[in-house]
């Protein structure tokens, strides 16, 4: 018993049984990004990951260039990206599912990524149902301030929180 006479730990601390489940969703969240074909041949490698949050990047490839004549990456793999990204969050997520599909994703397209620079997504799922996750991702280059695209997806999320 602690000087206040209560047993409860402290706001914000997590015991060893909360932290093995963040680590089997975390594990569960890298498994998914190493068995989709996609996410190889887009090189992308998880950066970091935990409690509903996602961080995955991929390097420049001339071999995804949308436009030759400026060597911009084509939409298609920053979108690739971002979708990744957040059915990776899903599934980081303490109340997310074991897997995961996207049901919807918006992707506003604000500028284009800088030619030659690392592509970086970020997502957050910040809100589960029993049967859909919710989420906000944003992908940027060397640029942080100023975003290359923003999204905001649904992903199925059976089994998750009532």
């Amino acid at each position: 018993m602690s000087d206040t006479g209560s047993d409860a730990a402290p706001e914000g601390a997590r015991d060893a049984t909360e932290d093995m489940a963040a680590g089997a969703k975390a594990d569960v969240a890298r498994r998914f990004i190493e068995q989709i074909p996609h996410a190889h041949a887009l090189s992308m490698r998880v950066d970091q990951l935990g409690d509903g949050r996602a961080e995955l990047s991929m390097p420049y490839d001339s071999r995804l260039v949308g436009d030759p004549r400026n060597g911009v990456i084509h939409g298609g793999a920053v979108s690739a990206l971002l979708d990744t990204c957040g059915g990776t969050a899903v599934l980081s997520h303490p109340e997310g599912p074991a897997q995961t599909a996207t049901i919807s994703l918006r992707i506003d397209y604000m500028r284009a990524a800088t030619p030659g620079q690392r592509l970086v997504a970020r997502a957050e799922c910040y809100h589960v149902t029993r049967s859909v996750a919710f989420v906000r991702a944003t992908a940027t280059d060397d640029d942080r301030g100023h975003p290359v695209a923003t999204a905001t997806g649904t992903f199925t999320a059976d089994g998750g929180a009532e």
